[in-house]
């Protein structure tokens, strides 16, 4: 049985017969082995970024965005998937791609990471051009897609080290480097076992490590916690705040709006294959669902005070002892109100603005993008080699 010594989507070497080597008592030796004697013919070495560095007390790091896309679009035959999607991310920043499921999220991601050739449009990682250096972009990316295959007769360390091994590293520095992150992730002492045997949590902890093993400088990772408890999940999370200080490049698809609140420095949500919005929390909040809201408590029915409020603040409802209003300029507008109300002998039990989500904000943008009308079908652009679009996927172990 023939199949891939590598994940679809990096696959930089050949195709061998490895059913034997997979079924071996000491399947790395052999692995090794296979994947040296390609190196001798076909060297797979770690890329450096293509980008121009500049020294920071961080070290060096790229002087511009680490990705970069411009109108991206793809078409599958009569359907159009993406539709001009242009997205920049900096170094050390993590953007939160969010969606309904057949958004485009996942082509998107393809295209960024050198496993779709795109359409129409351009997009850069590192500095390397997704389709003219797709190796190279390759291999400054890890990936974590979402449905990852594993090879479950293997074990974990030994796994890993196959997979470092075609990255170029070392055999010392995968093993170094597998050690350390089986043990961050809480799997070391699970290392003798095979993955067939691990829940699907652990699973899912695995590819991620996978897609860590060689340190790269950009993340794509989709649905990173997704089957895991809530320990793992805050592991998981734990470990991006450190690679967002050690300055990489995390694109992170998810439906876990928690999650993408408390992860992200910027949001983009994607609809029907375009980007209907892109900012911060804080900017998508305000965009959407207006001024911060804030609830007044009185120890007196509400409706008593409307006449003292009134001009300070809209008040969007009252119910019961309290009020709801909007204001965006609390410090100036707050003090106002108390003033007032102690004035008028009004007792106050409390004031608070109210906190929003951004799962508030999110719905928000996906009703209205609803009631919007459907965006029309764009037609199909040409690819920038002149050739027809299609929708099929780029050979990936083919010289490009």
């Amino acid at each position: 049985m023939s199949i891939p010594l590598v994940d679809a989507h990096y696959t930089t070497l050949r195709c061998y017969k490895v059913a034997s080597i997979l079924q071996s008592s000491t399947p790395v030796d052999h692995t090794r082995r296979l994947v040296y004697l390609d190196i001798e013919t076909s060297p797979v070495r770690r890329a450096p970024c293509a980008m121009p560095y500049h020294r920071t007390p961080f070290g060096f790091q790229p002087a511009s965005s680490m990705i970069e896309a411009s109108n991206l679009h793809k078409v599958f035959g009569a359907f159009h998937a993406v539709r001009g999607v242009s997205l920049t991310i900096d170094p050390g920043e993590v953007v939160a791609l969010l969606g309904p499921n057949g958004a485009g999220k996942t082509t998107t991601v393809r295209m960024l990471g050198a496993i779709l050739r795109p359409s129409d449009g351009y997009a850069r990682v590192a500095g390397y051009d997704v389709v003219e250096q797709a190796r190279e972009v390759r291999r400054v990316v890890g990936l974590l897609t979402e449905f990852p295959g594993l090879y479950l007769r293997m074990r974990p360390q030994e796994y890993l080290c196959f997979f470092g091994a075609l990255q170029g590293m070392a055999a010392s520095d995968s093993a170094r480097r597998a050690e350390q992150l089986l043990r961050q992730f809480g799997l070391w002492e699970a290392r003798d076992k095979r993955l067939d045997s691990f829940s699907k949590g652990m699973k899912q902890k695995v590819a991620l490590i996978r897609a860590l093993i060689h340190d790269p400088p950009v993340l794509y990772l989709d649905e990173p916690t997704t089957a895991m408890d809530p320990h793992s999940a805050r592991q998981v999370r734990d470990a991006m705040l450190e690679l967002r200080a050690a300055r990489r490049t995390i694109l992170l698809t998810t439906h876990n709006l928690t999650e993408a609140e408390e992860l992200a420095d910027r949001i983009v949500i994607i609809r029907h294959g375009a980007i209907v919005a892109e900012g911060t929390f804080a900017e998508l909040t305000r965009q959407f669902l207006g001024a911060p809201r804030w609830e007044l408590r009185l120890g007196i029915p509400a409706q008593r005070a409307t006449a003292v409020l009134d001009g300070l603040a809209p008040i969007e409802r009252i119910d019961g002892e309290c009020v709801y209003y909007h204001t965006d300029d609390a410090r100036h507008v707050n003090p106002q109100i108390v003033a007032r109300l102690a004035d008028a002998g009004i007792p106050i039990i409390a004031l608070n603005e109210l906190p929003r989500r951004l799962e508030d904000v999110y719905l928000e943008i996906v009703a209205g993008n609803d009631r919007a009308d459907t965006i029309p079908f764009a037609g199909r652009p040409a690819r920038r080699d002149g050739a027809p679009a299609t929708g099929e996927a780029v050979t990936l172990n083919a010289e490009r």
